[in-house]
C-alpha cells in the first residue's frame, strides 16, 4: 500500500528515492517478515535479534541509506528462512525465497537499472507468490497434524 502511495509523487514512473512513503514501505517489510520469523521461533536469542533487526531497518533508512536498509533484510529473510525451515522443513517452503527474494530482486534489479515500467507488473506477483507459499506451509502443516493425531 505504501509503495503504491509512493508512485502517487512519481506519476507512477519508479524513480529511486527516500520518500516518507517508500520508507514505510520498507519498515513494514521488515517488521512483517520478522513477525513471521519470530511467529515460530523458539529461542530468546531469535527473537530479540529480530526485534533489533527491526529497529536497525526502521532507523538505518533515514539514518545511513536505504541500501543498509535492504542489507538488514537480507539478514532477516536469512533467519526468517532458518526458523521455518527447522520448524517445518517443507520443501514448499522454498517458493518464498525463489520468488519473495530472488525473482523481485531480479525484477527490480532490471526496473531500476533500465528504467523499464514492464518490469513492475513482475515484482507484485512475485511477492505475492511468496506470501502464497507461507499459507502453503502452515495449511499443509495442519494437515499433517490432523493425520498424525
Amino acid at each position: 500500500m505504501f509503495e503504491m502511495f509512493d508512485h502517487t509523487t512519481t506519476d507512477w514512473i519508479y524513480v529511486d528515492h527516500s520518500s516518507i512513503y517508500n520508507w514505510l514501505f520498507y519498515s513494514f517489510i521488515s517488521i512483517g517478515l520478522s513477525f513471521f520469523t519470530i511467529s515460530v521461533a523458539k529461542k530468546k536469542s531469535i527473537i530479540a535479534s529480530n526485534i533489533l533487526l527491526i529497529i536497525a531497518a526502521v532507523f538505518s533508512y533515514w539514518l545511513l541509506d536505504k541500501s543498509i536498509t535492504l542489507l538488514i533484510q537480507v539478514l532477516i529473510s536469512i533467519l526468517l528462512i532458518s526458523q521455518w525451515w527447522r520448524r517445518f522443513k517443507d520443501w514448499v517452503f522454498f517458493i518464498y525465497p525463489i520468488t519473495g527474494v530472488f525473482f523481485t530482486t531480479f525484477f527490480g534489479i532490471l526496473l531500476s537499472s533500465s528504467g523499464e515500467q514492464i518490469w513492475h507488473v513482475f515484482i507484485g506477483p512475485s511477492g505475492t507468490i511468496s506470501v502464497l507459499a507461507f499459507y502453503a506451509v502452515l495449511k499443509r502443516s495442519r494437515k499433517k497434524e490432523i493425520i498424525s493425531t
